[in-house]
């Protein structure tokens, strides 16, 4: 039964994979970078579970909530469904929420809300500062849209392993010069058609560097082999 099994996962795992991977829309098979090596979450800013967080080496959604959190929850929600249940799977995949100190418990509520219909939280962060170091963090990223007075945007965006901000520039499917550095929390429609569609890209990215660089060493391996062999001849 056992054996059956693994059989099963080995066949059925590359296959969902494949799935989630070859959806994407998109007319690119890669995610354009918009700027490079961005700034790392502060190392003073403490999180919900009081342990430090970072950006570096994993794709992350980043936030800026503000002080409103209850009142956007339907943003959390639309995020949620649409962007974090898809890729909670994702080990190297983390949504980062940047909110002003004080909303901790509001936060925690958020999380509880969520947890029932969605299993696994883990990959949901929430870091806390004080308004003016939020605001300078997110002035760092130089993105067209503004913080709102409560320091919050419905806007997201995508950050990749190297702190580099992702989004679209460049001619699209139609031929049309288009340019998103973000994606609206508001919109279901932004989330399920565009955001979905440039996570997936991203992740098949990483996926084919991976699947190169283990092909590399397997030839470096061989190669190394034949190398010795012919030296003992």
């Amino acid at each position: 039964m056992k054996n059956k099994l693994v059989l099963i996962s080995l066949f059925i795992l590359p296959i969902a994979i494949y799935l989630v991977f070859s959806t994407a829309s998109h007319n690119s098979l890669f995610l354009p970078v918009l700027s490079k090596n961005n700034q790392e979450i502060p190392s003073d800013w403490s999180s919900l579970d009081g342990t430090k967080q970072a950006m570096k080496g994993k794709i992350t959604v980043l936030g800026f909530v503000g002080t409103e959190v209850i009142t956007n929850r339907g943003n959390f929600f639309n995020l949620n469904q649409k962007i974090y249940n898809k890729y909670k799977g994702f080990k190297d995949f983390q949504m980062i929420m940047v909110v002003p100190l004080g909303k901790e418990k509001e936060c925690q509520q958020i999380i509880d809300e969520l947890a029932p219909i969605t299993g696994d939280m883990n990959g949901w962060k929430f870091v806390f500062s004080t308004p003016e170091k939020i605001q300078e963090f997110y002035d760092s990223y130089k993105l067209m849209g503004q913080l709102d007075e409560n320091k919050g945007t419905p806007a997201v965006i995508i950050v990749d392993k190297e702190l580099n901000h992702r989004g679209r520039k460049g001619k699209n499917r139609k031929g049309e010069n288009e340019y998103k550095e973000s994606y609206n929390t508001i919109s279901a429609a932004d989330l399920h058609n565009e955001m979905t569609d440039d996570v997936k890209i991203l992740l098949r990215e990483y996926r084919l560097a991976l699947k190169k660089n283990k092909n590399e060493r397997k030839d470096a391996f061989r190669d190394n082999i034949k190398e010795n062999i012919e030296k003992q001849k």
